[in-house]
């Protein structure tokens, strides 16, 4: 069990849980991010399903059960994943490891088929039917999960591996796709409506055992949505387990935590993030010896310094009173597709007004810019402004926020 989750010690006590029948029907993964969480969740999930008859094999990685087979290609129906993630970068990262795999007709080949599997899986489960019918947009996710899971259908793992050209034209269709998906309807935070339907869905008795409802990033969730989680919680249906995860435990409201057992992760040292990226990657480049998602971003679109260096032009040109084309860096940023870029250059220009002033005006002004960032976010991802509109309002507001404080 757990074998693939590396360097965290959680999961020996989760192999005791299990085996003792003490585990719990509400968990809680909390942790760093790039800590394995829904890694430990997915094979949480699988082992909970696995139905080897040989006791001493169940639950194994290598277990050739139905239902570990479904659960290694994230195709069993009775599992539910929702909440928001940026699943793009490891996409991307996965792609290039399966295609270089193919090229060299490496041993590991198949074990990269189904990291690809996997990774794209992570994103389209989020779009279950069962979370989103009667959603307006459903026939049109539909559509692109379709394809999606056509071109899957063609790598799939009881099938031989692809020549390196058909490999590559079917990667590169998948891709084309998720990227559609993600910017188009990926959330910032489950809706009450998703938690409803989970719950009627969890009720609803399985011939093939558990229903698992697995919750990323449980502290995004607004507060109708946390109420309605509450209460599956303090009643939850029979052979039904919740696995929440997060990277802010006070985040997450008291009266959860108070019906969820918490199984803490720890982060792992530049040493062991290096070997998870060369296992599971295959990727043992010396430049590469840095941590999880640094490494990630190796496989932005646009390379981390540009944006870096864009965001640091905004923030200049604000501070010193002049006026910038923003358009400009809208186009150097690659029009912030996929749009985990226009995180990376919020994010950036967040870390580039760190000028360890710690004067109280530069703090206010410091504060009052966080909010601005957020909103501007918001805007994109919630309330679907172009990014180009948005950097223009921000601007505005920052250096509002300038004559105010730093007058």
């Amino acid at each position: 069990m757990f074998e693939n989750l590396l360097y965290q010690d959680v999961s020996s006590l989760l192999i005791s849980d299990i085996n003792s029948n003490k585990l719990p029907s509400a968990i809680l993964l909390s942790g760093p991010s790039a800590a394995g969480k829904l890694t430990c969740a997915l094979e949480l999930a699988r082992v909970l399903s696995c139905v080897n008859t040989d006791l001493s094999n169940r639950g194994h990685w290598l277990c050739e059960c139905s239902a570990c087979k479904k659960n290694k290609a994230l195709s069993n129906v009775n599992v539910l994943l929702a909440g928001p993630r940026d699943c793009l970068l490891e996409i991307f990262a996965a792609k290039k490891t399966f295609l270089q795999a193919v090229a060299n007709n490496s041993s590991f080949v198949n074990a990269t088929r189904y990291l690809f599997i996997r990774a794209v899986k992570k994103l389209t489960i989020r779009f279950s039917q069962v979370l989103w019918e009667d959603h307006k947009d459903v026939s049109k996710i539909a559509a692109i999960i379709q394809i999606i899971d056509e071109n899957l259908e063609l790598l799939d793992p009881e099938k031989p591996i692809p020549f390196f050209e058909d490999a590559e034209k079917i990667s590169e269709d998948i891709v084309v796709q998720c990227e559609k998906l993600d910017s188009s309807f990926m959330y910032d935070s489950i809706s009450i409506d998703q938690i409803r339907k989970a719950s009627y869905w969890a009720r609803i008795k399985s011939p093939e055992g558990k229903k698992i409802f697995i919750v990323e990033n449980a502290e995004q969730m607004n507060e109708n949505s946390r109420n309605a989680l509450l209460k599956i919680l303090e009643e939850p249906p029979e052979d039904s387990v919740f696995i929440l995860t997060t990277s802010k435990r006070g985040a997450v409201m008291p009266t959860i935590l108070s019906r969820v057992r918490t199984y803490t992760f720890v982060d792992r040292t530049l040493e062991q993030q290096k070997e998870v990226i060369e296992r599971v990657f295959h990727d043992y480049s010396a430049e590469n010896c840095i941590n999880i998602n640094t490494y990630l971003q190796n496989f932005l679109p646009v390379s981390l310094n540009i944006i870096k260096e864009q965001a640091k032009l905004y923030f200049d040109s604000i501070i010193n009173g002049q006026l910038i084309p923003i358009d400009s860096v809208v186009k150097a940023c690659s029009a912030f597709k996929p749009r985990i870029l226009f995180k990376v250059f919020l994010t950036s220009l967040l870390e580039v007004q760190k000028v360890m002033d710690y004067s109280a005006p530069y703090i206010e002004f410091e504060s009052a810019n966080l909010k601005s960032i957020r909103e501007c976010y918001n805007f994109v991802s919630v309330y679907n402004q172009t990014p180009l509109s948005a950097l223009e309002k921000l601007y505005r507001d920052i250096a509002s926020n300038r004559r105010v404080y730093l007058r």
